[in-house]
């Protein structure tokens, strides 16, 4: 599956590849580790 990180406000927000909003992170290789953690 794909994923999008968007930058907003000082955090990011990981989208699938439907745009469906996934979750919030602080930044960027959070996102990534919370990715590797539940979605995987």
């Amino acid at each position: 599956m794909n994923y999008s990180f968007i930058a907003v406000c000082g955090h990011i927000e990981v989208y699938d590849e439907n745009g469906i909003f996934l979750f919030s992170a602080d930044n960027r290789r959070e996102a990534r580790q919370e990715l590797e953690k539940e979605f995987a």
